[in-house]
């Protein structure tokens, strides 16, 4: 394998396939990894001092997550920025159902975490430039063709075309991957006829880290606890599910209105809504690929799988499949296999696949339960929301899936160590 010009090809640099390449570092620095990201990077662009903006996007990190991190030796930095979620509570508009988790009946500090997508990216590009990756950026990957020991790249940059060979390629590009297309990987598409309209919100009332999941006849919305780790604030992330016409009807009114037209959708739980920021929206599909791996090449992340937002497990799920695909190579190193040999991706792919099964079910099936205006289904679910409060194994079930630690979570080993696995109170 010494004459491919790399181990592995990472092509995207985002959140995750800058995670990626962080674990494999981490765990396996005796591979050669290159990222291959579409926008320049250099040290010096990287600001010296974070400064949250009131419109920042961000991401519902599970407590799996978080343990994830912490192996990675990212999570001291990240959570200087990382809002606590104490406490979920959720509720189904204009119905008696309703039930709460609380982190201290887990033993836990948080349940989750809500952080800024961009100082997610910065935490982990700094403690990527002080590892031996290697970046093509700005570039991209336009083609792949199979080869006896591994794979040979195509790359298009600004100084033009040119080849990488390696063992593997993981695609990592996201969930509108040209590159899965490119390489023939065909996605199975379920269209939800619904979109997810994103904005930041100020309430009266403080959140006291509390996150709320409410699903009303205008869809399900969910408002995350966003700001200061360490002061409950009055700011919260808002993620609003909504059929064309009814978000064509709200981007058309004014931030006065639209907090008018979300107090009545959501009610009074967090007092006077105050302020709306900046809205983005789009449309809501679910998309998996059956086979996320051919002979060279893998797809992780959004590339594999796209979820509802509903249940906020998007990033969670693509966390533990990234650590799931860092495990299976290293056992492959362990055992002197080519890391793109077809039996080493099937088994990433096998240890994945009931961990996004299970959580593309248990996100689907809330969309479905929920969505439905039928009287009988409608008291039905409610009663089950209320039961939860009263079936202690049925609400650990239920938190554990909020808390990304229903699927197996891989287990990640440094070098030199047997294991770094703690026991969290899992």
């Amino acid at each position: 394998m010494n004459q491919l010009d790399t181990d592995i090809i990472i092509a995207g640099g985002g959140l995750a396939g800058a995670t990626l390449a962080l674990a494999l570092a981490r765990t396996l620095p005796q591979l050669r990894v290159t990222v291959v990201e579409a926008f320049p990077l250099s040290a010096e662009a990287l600001p010296e001092s974070y400064q949250p903006s009131y419109d920042a996007r961000s991401t519902a990190l599970a407590w799996g997550s978080r343990l994830i991190f912490e192996e990675l030796g990212l999570w001291q930095r990240l959570s200087e920025h990382a809002t606590p979620i104490r406490r979920i509570h959720v509720s189904d508009r204009g119905h008696f159902g309703a039930t709460r988790l609380n982190a201290t009946d887990h033993r836990q500090e948080a349940l989750g975490y809500v952080a800024d997508n961009r100082w997610m990216g910065l935490c982990l590009m700094r403690e990527l430039l002080r590892t031996d990756v290697a970046w093509e950026a700005p570039a991209e990957v336009t083609g792949m063709q199979p080869l006896p020991e591994g794979v040979r790249v195509t790359l298009d940059s600004q100084e033009g075309g040119r080849e990488l060979t390696a063992q593997c390629l993981v695609v990592a590009d996201g969930g509108r991957s040209g590159l899965r297309e490119k390489l023939g990987f065909r996605v199975d598409e379920q269209a939800y006829d619904q979109h997810a309209l994103i904005a930041n919100v100020t309430t009266a009332n403080s959140h006291d880290y509390t996150a709320y999941e409410r699903f009303t006849d205008a869809g399900p919305m969910a408002l995350l606890p966003h700001g200061s780790p360490t002061r409950a604030g009055q700011t919260a992330a808002l993620v609003w599910t909504l059929d064309s016409e009814a978000l064509d009807d709200l981007l058309s009114l004014s931030n006065d209105d639209k907090c008018h037209r979300l107090q009545q959708r959501f009610g009074w739980r967090l007092g006077r809504f105050i302020r709306i920021g900046e809205c983005s929206h789009y449309p809501l599909t679910l998309k998996t690929v059956d086979e996320s791996i051919r002979p060279g090449v893998a797809l992780v992340g959004n590339a594999a799988h796209t979820l509802h937002p509903v249940a906020g497990q998007g990033f969670n799920l693509a966390l533990r499949g990234l650590m799931a695909l860092v495990e299976q190579f290293r056992l492959a190193t362990e055992r002197e296999q080519a890391l793109g040999s077809l039996p080493v991706l099937k088994g990433y792919q096998n240890r994945h696949r009931q961990d996004w099964q299970q959580t593309v079910r248990f996100s689907d099936s809330l969309i479905q339960l929920f969505g439905t205006h039928v009287p009988l289904v409608a008291t039905a679910r409610d009663a089950g929301l209320m039961g939860l409060d009263l079936l202690p194994g049925a609400k650990r079930w239920f938190a554990r899936q909020a808390m990304g630690l229903g699927g197996r979570r891989a287990e990640i080993r440094a070098p030199g160590n047997h294991s770094t696995e703690r026991n969290h109170h899992e």
